[in-house]
């Protein structure tokens, strides 16, 4: 006859591992201490082991409490997830996504991921453009909701991460030597665009434009020939380039906020959407523009 663990008492036993006590934990679990002694005597009495031993006043985990911990970490996150997918409700039609180029690769594809497993039936267009692009098809209706990189965030949008703009050229390479400078600026509407060239003038470094497209495939291509520097953030630098420390002796660069637009008017598949965007950044600080 197959038995059954009760996920209610993994959790408290999780619980009490990651409080340090069972005083701590009723705290965050919401009962009394009593009700979690008895859900950790009970999974005992399940298991046949004894998952805590007391050393003075403090319990620590005996072997077979440190056997259970990572396979209790396991059953209890596929229990959460399962609760939220089955709690999900299920929508049909399409969400227009705008995505500037320089995050789509080192963001997007999780979200997306995520979001087709929760919601199969709903197809997502992208519409790639640079953040200015973005913004004012959010305004006329062609994207549903929009994600930006900008250096302030506007009405109606929230911040989920601020990141650095760094200088970025090929391993090893010297084309931070060259004089004037070659740089991959993007095209005129690159919010990156200007920052860089005040940047450079303000300390007065002469410069050329090598690739001016926002595209990252030819900026890529620039950068790994050794051809020119180029303005990204930081965090969607590939591995294969460096960025640049102060020992290039380029201008330091301005930090950038990644925003998300979501307008109130949004369907139920859209703001589902908007929900995974905010999950895969969650733990970051969020500031709200009302």
């Amino acid at each position: 006859m197959p038995r059954n663990l009760d996920v209610a008492q993994l959790r408290a036993f999780l619980t009490v591992v990651e409080a340090g006590g069972v005083t701590r934990a009723a705290a965050a679990l919401a009962v009394s201490q009593a009700a979690v002694s008895q859900q950790i005597k009970r999974l005992e009495e399940a298991l046949d082991q004894r998952l805590f031993e007391r050393v003075g006043r403090r319990l620590e985990l005996a072997p077979s409490g440190e056997r259970l911990l990572g396979q209790a970490r396991r059953l209890v996150t596929q229990n959460d997830e399962l609760l939220a997918a089955m709690r999900t409700p299920a929508f049909e039609g399409e969400v227009r996504l705008g995505v500037p180029y320089d995050i789509i690769a080192s963001i997007v594809p999780p979200i997306l991921r995520g979001f087709a497993k929760a919601q199969p039936r709903v197809r997502v267009s992208l519409v790639c453009e640079d953040s200015r692009v973005v913004r004012e098809a959010l305004r006329s209706g062609g994207v549903d909701l929009a994600l930006t990189t900008e250096t302030e965030c506007g009405r109606h949008g929230e911040t989920l991460r601020t990141d650095r703009l760094v200088w970025v050229g090929a391993a090893r390479g010297d084309a931070h030597l060259k004089d004037p400078l070659p740089v991959s600026l993007g095209a005129p509407t690159c919010v990156f665009r200007p920052v860089a060239i005040e940047a450079l003038g303000k300390v007065r470094r002469d410069w050329r434009p090598v690739c001016e497209v926002s595209r990252l495939e030819p900026v890529y291509a620039v950068l790994e020939a050794g051809l020119a520097v180029a303005p990204l953030l930081r965090s969607s630098v590939p591995e294969r380039f460096e960025i640049l420390g102060r020992d290039a002796k380029l201008p330091q660069l301005p930090e950038f906020r990644i925003n998300l637009y979501a307008p109130p008017s949004l369907s139920p598949a859209a703001r589902d959407l908007a929900e995974h965007v905010r999950a895969a950044f969650s733990g970051r600080r969020r500031v709200h523009n009302n």
